[in-house]
């Protein structure tokens, strides 16, 4: 069966014409499937405006499936939603939707699992399961907005998984939520969030020169940045910064460098120092996170007392910062602490 939600409208354009319709008919599906804050078709007896016959024979060769909410935790602190989502095939991945004064923002995750191994995240515990398709990348946000009855307006690939390890999913989905005929994100309005996968980041200024790319670094040298990330033995920091500087040349998008400050390991003064003299005169910006706690990790959080030096000793040498409000840290909904959870299949069997 095809998930019609896995589409694009070309795709959908293609499905059409091989049952023999016009292909306007692809549009008016699409709409239906998108629909702002969660009015889109349930099931295709929803789609008025289709002629049964239509109906019939897609639903015998296709679906709307949407992942299943299995479970919603709602933060007390600032309201933020964390769910579980189960996909068909039993896996589950989390999700974070929150609230903003610009609008509501969703997280969302690309991968069930992750292979990269960085040793403070709980998203590559359990390592790969599986690439997650387009549809249901997108389906994150469908079912999203069907519980909140809200429309989401940014997007950031920043959950379970890497992204670039998921590319040709990954670009379906940006087409999918970016269409003016779907849910119509603007390019801007999302965010895709990669370990430094390197060849891939040329690629993705080629393909999305308006989509934000985040860049976890983590740490100021390669010796650390190994320890903390694997993937910096394959893509070393001079290399990672040279395709960075290109991206920023060839688009003209600031580059976000998201730095998890871990107390003790990548917190120090000459960290900072470093950091600086490898990011000065680059059009980006630094997010520094004070470490979200997993608990089978050994790494402890810096002070926050800690991360304002850090930040001022980065701003004193004219490269840009910011501390970043965690939203959902009492639900383990913060940067870093979303995983594949083993309770799905408990929670879709009951």
């Amino acid at each position: 069966m095809i998930n019609l939600i896995d589409l694009q409208l070309n795709e959908l354009e293609e499905l059409m014409k091989e049952l023999g319709q016009p292909k306007f008919r692809a549009a008016q599906v699409f709409s239906w499937l998108y629909k702002e804050a969660g009015k889109g078709a349930a099931d295709f007896n929803d789609m008025t405006n289709i002629p049964k016959t239509i109906r019939e024979k897609l639903s015998e060769i296709s679906t709307i499936g949407l992942p299943e909410i299995l479970k919603v935790q709602e933060s007390k602190l600032d309201g933020t939603r964390k769910y579980l989502f189960g996909l068909a095939d039993g896996n589950g991945v989390e999700s974070v939707f929150m609230r903003y004064k610009f609008g509501n923002s969703i997280c969302v995750s690309s991968q069930a699992g992750c292979r990269m191994g960085c040793s403070f995240c709980a998203s590559t515990l359990g390592g790969l399961e599986r690439n997650l398709t387009a549809g249901e990348i997108a389906g994150q946000i469908l079912s999203a907005e069907r519980d909140t009855g809200e429309r989401i307006s940014h997007v950031v690939v920043m959950g379970s998984g890497e992204p670039f390890d998921n590319y040709e999913n990954l670009s379906g989905f940006i087409r999918i939520i970016n269409d003016p005929k779907g849910l119509n994100i603007g390019m801007r309005n999302i965010t895709v969030s990669t370990c430094g996968i390197v060849p891939m980041i040329e690629r993705f200024g080629e393909d999305f020169p308006q989509v934000n790319l985040a860049i976890s670094l983590h740490a100021s040298d390669d010796s650390r940045r190994s320890e903390l990330m694997p993937v910096n033995r394959k893509y070393p920091l001079a290399e990672l910064l040279k395709a960075c500087k290109k991206y920023a040349e060839k688009t003209s998008r600031r580059v976000t460098f998201e730095y998890t400050l871990v107390k003790g390991v990548n917190d120090s003064r000459e960290d900072a120092e470093r950091l600086a003299a490898l990011l000065c005169g680059m059009l980006c910006h630094v997010n520094l996170i004070p470490l979200n706690t997993v608990k089978e990790r050994k790494f402890e959080t810096t002070s926050r007392e800690a991360a304002q030096k850090f930040r001022e000793r980065l701003e004193a040498k004219g490269v840009p910062a910011t501390i970043r409000r965690e939203l959902g840290d009492d639900i383990d909904a913060a940067c870093g602490q979303l995983r594949r959870s083993a309770m799905v299949q408990n929670l879709m069997d009951q």
